[in-house]
């Protein structure tokens, strides 16, 4: 008799452990879902990228991806004192992302072949290109070919400068260039200023901002050469909430915000965008 009681209990035992683990895989499964269950989500953003992402002296942060960061969170149901804002750099964005470190990634988070095997992306939301940033009084650099035997910025985990050394731009061309290392694009700009580079080649949206705070000491070449798909970063797999934020960013297009955050950030800065439709997304997987 004894026995038998004792299996009993193992197998209830058994049976209420299965649903309180079945209970807590679903709330951790998919963002969208914790969203909504705990109304509070951590984001990862750029701490030092002014215009994009850029953490200020009283501790707030601000910028375009935060903006966007703040609106999708919105539509799942997170007010903006219940999002968590995480530094996010080039070199970890999928490491958050798959351990748990971050539910989301809106980080000037470019959307590649490379990537998608280990992200799945929500968006785009906005497609910018690629540039040149040069010291002011450099004017040995016009154009892309003019890159070739100069020092340029290498940030890790950055995709920009393999789109120089690998040829993955419009005129599909490699350029020889001497690649300087550095963690953050914010090194650049000091390694740039200091004369210890050339150029820093990276998104318009980003080199913007920096030139907007320079001043007169940095100019940007505005010479174009690739389409860089700014994406949602989501754990690889998290279909519901690819789609949940797909729609959150059709919703910012159509009620007019993506216009108010492009006049807000970028145009000041002579960067265009077409704010009257959402860029053709990529595709939940």
């Amino acid at each position: 008799m004894r026995v038998r009681h004792f299996g009993v209990a193992v197998a209830a035992l058994a049976v209420a452990t299965m649903g309180v683990t079945g209970c807590g895989a679903k709330k951790a499964g998919s963002v969208v879902d914790k969203a909504k269950d705990q109304k509070k989500l951590t984001i990862g953003v750029k701490f030092d990228q002014p215009s994009i992402g850029l953490k200020k002296p009283d501790g707030t942060v601000e910028g375009f991806d935060v903006d966007v960061a703040k609106y999708i969170a919105g539509k799942l149901g997170v007010q903006e004192k219940n999002i968590t804002w995480k530094e996010t750099i080039s070199a970890n964005r999928e490491t958050f992302l798959k351990n748990g470190t971050d539910d989301l990634v809106i980080a000037s988070y470019s959307i590649t072949q490379a990537r998608l095997p280990l992200v799945t992306f929500g968006g785009p939301y906005l497609v910018p290109h690629q540039d040149i940033l040069v010291r002011a009084n450099d004017t040995s650099i016009k154009t892309f070919a003019d890159l070739k035997g100069k020092r340029v910025c290498q940030v890790a985990g950055s995709n920009s400068w393999k789109n120089l050394t690998e040829g993955t731009n419009k005129f599909n061309q490699k350029v020889a260039i001497k690649l300087v290392p550095a963690n953050a694009y914010e090194e650049c700009i000091t390694k740039l200023k200091g004369g210890s580079l050339d150029a820093v080649s990276t998104d318009s949206t980003i080199l913007a901002g920096y030139a907007a705070r320079e001043g007169s000491s940095v100019k940007v070449d505005n010479v174009p050469f690739t389409d860089e798909k700014y994406g949602v970063g989501i754990k690889k797999g998290d279909v519901k909430t690819c789609n949940a934020v797909n729609k959150a960013i059709t919703d910012m297009y159509s009620d007019g915000t993506a216009k108010k955050l492009i006049d807000k950030w970028f145009t000041p800065e002579g960067l265009q965008f077409d704010t009257t439709k959402p860029p053709a997304f990529q595709g939940c997987s």
